[in-house]
This record gives structure tokens, sequence and C-alpha cells, in this order.
């Protein structure tokens, strides 16, 4: 799938975007780097990513040298796109090399006399050939396949008790992304609790006096070093700012010109609503309605009419508060890689929930951890297979060509199907993964997508309302992955753990 991908001749901005990092890291001093700006895809990504595109142009030149001239915007060429895919899938070997260790810390209670039953098997399929990782790097066009390995090898490797690695993979990490700081409150608890305190008393309480300021102090040595690696130049030079700001630009808005499947796409939805009932019952005064409100459809500067308008400061404080309880069960409920997994999870949903200006691709970020936590338990398989075909659709939007479109509804229809099948498999002596009222919300996506990509582009509400298939996509996904974020939180919160299950650590999930 990913070879015949490659071969697509339809290709999105992110393409110009890394061209044009690859032709600023290749030409200019460290000190332009995020001054840079022929552009208006700035650099805005951490020093580790653009030392990476760095290494990239020395390959890149031997395809096609035009492509790395600053001013060549929009530049593109066979070579150039052949360069770009292939280093995609050149990269993706850590994404593989991680799957492998993940598999090695599944436990193996259910193993199957089947190989294509047993959990390792299933899992190694449903993480290699994730749907919305293939379209969003092999299709789109990113690197979240090498990125995502770093993140799942820090995983194993905290589940193999190798802490310190772990601990290294995810600060690098941080500095060749920085929006998994999102799952940062996770590793920095789990790591508290289980390598600084290295006991837990007879009723799994904390043993308060096994604290170790040794294994404080060599975390604390990993992160200085690597931020002093990745930042200290930019210190040296006085632009650490400038960095930060590119890093955090707060002035591109709430949410993404397509809005994610979260809170503030159901928030939004509400004012637009309320805004047309006002104008409906003279409640409002149509010239004091902001015109992007209701005429633009779906833009970065929303501006609301009615409900309160958002800002940073707020979705911070939303997303603090959601994730709390999550981290208050891997302090108070140590269940091992398993609890750590789970808050890992709640963590990136809570921040894709409420988070400011999110991507609907950060729902890759929940999806692909809770993966292994699919093939463990009926519960969470449940909600894999809920948030994953939900999460899954909400990425549609970004393949809107007319060839792309039999693509993108094969390859889901693949992995989900694969999905179902397998997990309903490995889980057919327990009760049904999803009850009747999830099954039916899911079935409707299928008159929601025949209504978005084939009715609504031959009325006339096209030309009026160019916006509707976006909006309808959004908050439909936005109410399920909702649905999805209090199943788990509740499924979380309300567990059971035995005196036993506190006091041991497991190394398999």
């Amino acid at each position: 799938a990913k070879g015949k991908c490659l071969y697509i001749v339809n290709y999105s901005t992110d393409f110009e975007v890394h061209r044009n990092w690859l032709a600023i890291t290749h030409n200019l001093p460290i000190s332009q780097w995020y001054y840079e700006e022929t552009s208006e895809w700035t650099l805005d990504y951490p020093p580790f990513f653009a030392w990476f595109e760095c290494a990239l142009s020395h390959v890149a030149k031997y395809f096609d040298p035009k492509m790395l001239v600053i001013e060549n915007l929009n530049y593109t060429s066979r070579a150039t796109i052949l360069f770009q895919r292939f280093s995609v899938i050149f990269t993706d070997i850590l994404f593989v090399y991680a799957v492998r260790e993940c598999c090695r810390c599944v436990n193996g209670k259910r193993a199957a006399k089947d190989v294509l039953e047993k959990p390792t098997f299933i899992l190694a399929v449903l993480l290699l050939w994730n749907f919305g990782l293939l379209i969003v790097d092999h299709i789109h066009f990113q690197y979240n396949g090498f990125l995502f390995g770093l993140m799942l090898l820090s995983v194993a490797r905290l589940c193999q008790k190798r802490y310190l690695e772990g601990a290294l993979l995810f600060a690098v990490l941080l500095h060749f992304k920085h929006i998994y700081i999102y799952v940062a409150p996770a590793y920095g608890i789990y790591l508290l609790r289980s390598y600084c305190f290295t006991a837990n008393n007879a009723d799994g309480s904390l043993k308060w006096r096994s604290f170790s300021m040794l294994h404080v102090t060599l975390l604390g040595l990993i992160v200085c070093l690597v931020s002093a690696l990745s930042l200290g130049p930019f210190i040296v030079l006085g632009q650490l700012p400038q960095v930060i700001s590119r890093l955090f630009p707060f002035k591109r808005g709430l949410c993404h010109a397509y809005w994610a499947p979260n809170f503030w796409a159901l928030y939004n939805a509400m004012d637009k609503a309320l805004t047309i009932f006002g104008l409906k019952c003279n409640f409002l005064d149509p010239t004091k309605i902001p015109k992007a409100s209701m005429t633009g459809g779906l833009v970065q500067e929303f501006q609301h009419t009615v409900l309160p308008g958002v800002t940073p400061l707020a979705t911070l404080i939303c997303t603090f508060i959601s994730i709390l309880p999550s981290v208050f069960c891997l302090w108070f409920k140590p269940q091992g890689p398993r609890g750590f997994l789970q808050c890992l999870v709640l963590c990136a949903l809570s921040s894709f929930m409420f988070g400011w200006h999110v991507h609907e691709k950060a729902i890759l970020l929940a999806i692909l951890p809770l993966s292994l936590l699919s093939v463990q338990r009926a519960k969470d398989a449940g909600i894999y297979l809920l948030l994953t075909t939900i999460g899954h659709f909400s990425l549609f939007p970004l393949l809107f060509t007319p060839p792309e479109l039999p693509i993108k509804i094969l390859l889901m229809l693949l992995f989900t199907v694969y999905s179902f099948s397998s997990l309903n498999s490995l889980f057919r002596r327990e009760r049904p993964l999803l009850n009747w009222l999830e099954t039916i919300y899911l079935i409707q996506l299928v008159p929601l997508e025949i209504f978005c990509e084939i009715i609504f582009p031959l009325t006339p509400w096209k030309r009026h309302f160019p916006f509707v298939p976006l909006l309808l996509t959004s908050v439909y996904c936005a109410l399920g992955v909702t649905y999805a974020w209090l199943k788990l939180y509740v499924s979380v919160l309300t567990e059971r753990i035995s005196v036993r299950q506190k006091t041991k650590c497991p190394q398999f999930l």
C-alpha cells in the first residue's frame, strides 16, 4: 500500500513546508533558521527536527538541488517528490523497530495456536498498518512514523524497566516535536512513582523512605543535557524567545482551518446555532455580527458571537484540569505499565479535547498507544475500536481530491474490517466489544460520508455554504471522541485495584 501511495500525483501543502525547511537549514546559518520568513511556512519545530531536516538536505541535493533554493516557493519536480516520499519510508525503520519492542512487552497469556490470532501479531498489524498514520505520512506527507517510533520505543523501554533509556528517548522526542508535551505528565509521574521511589508498603501505598536522590539526579541530568544540546546554541545567540514564539504561535487562533473533532468544535457549532437562532428571533443585530462567524465557515480566527470568547489561558486551564484525574490515578492506583499507558492516552485525549489550535492529526497521539491496551482487555478493545474508527474518519478531509476518494475509503475499510474482526476474535468468549448505541453511531458515518462527498457537491448549497461538509464531519466526530474520552475515563476511575496489583510492578502490559 505504501509503495502505491508513493506515486499519487496530488500532494499536500506539507510537501512545500518541508521543502522550505530543507532549504532553510541547508543554506542559512543556525542564527537565521528561526527568523527566515521568505515563505509563509516558517520553521516552527524544535531544533532537533531542524537538524534532522538539515541532515536530509545533504541527501536531497543529489536528487534535485533546485528544491534547496529558498526562493523557489512551491517548487515541485518528480525527483523532489520521490525524495520526500522515500525519506519518510526510510525513517519508518525506527517505527518498525519500536513496534517490535512493544510487541515484546505484551503479556502472552492469551497466546493462540494460530499465529494470526496471537495478541502480538494483531498488535503489530494495528500499529504497522494504522490507517491514520498511513494517510498522514505517505499520502498527505509528514514524518509522524519516525516520531511515533521514538515515543513507542520510549514506552517499550519503560515497560522493560529500562527507565533511563525511556526518559532519554522521550526527552529527545520533545525536542523533535513539541506536541508530545501533551503526554509529558504521564511520563513525569510514572518515572517519579516507579523509578525515583523504589518500593511500596504492604498495602500498596508509597514507601516515602524509598526515595532515591540518585535516580532523581540522573533523570535531571538527562533532561538538562538534552535541552542544552537542543536549545543551547540559541540561548548563546540570545534567540530563545524567538524560538519559543515560533513553537507556540498563539496568534493562530483557537481552532485550525478544519476544526479538530474536540470540545471546541462543539463549542463553535453551538455558537453558530445560537447565532442563527438569535437572528431568526431578532435577538441579535445583524450589523454587529462578525462576518467570519457566519460567512467564512471554518476559519482560524473564529469570533464567537453569543458564547464567551476563548483565550489560550482558558484552554490551558481546561487541559490541566482534564488531565488531573488521570495523573492522580497513576500516582494513587499504580498498575505498572498498564496504568502508565492509560494515563498517557488520557493525557493525549484531554489535550486533544481542550488544547489551543489543535490539529486533527493529533488524535493519533491517543490512538497508537491505545493499540497496546486493546489486545489485552475487551473493555479497552471496545474503546479502541470506537476511537479509532471516529478518529480515522475525521482525517478524511485531509485527502480532498477526487482521485484520493476511493483510496482513502478502501484503505480505511481494510483497516477497520481487520481491527473489528481480529479483536472480536481475540475476545470472542467475552461480551460484545460495542453496545448497540455505539454500533449505530459508527454505522451513521456511512451516510454522512455519502452526503458530504456525493450529494452535497450536487446541491446549490455548495456555492453559499461550502464549509457544511467539514462542519458536519467535525461536529459528528467530536461527539464520538468526547464519548470515547469519557468512557475511558470512567473505566480508569472505577477500576478496582487489588493490593497485590499495587505492590507488584509487572514488566508486561
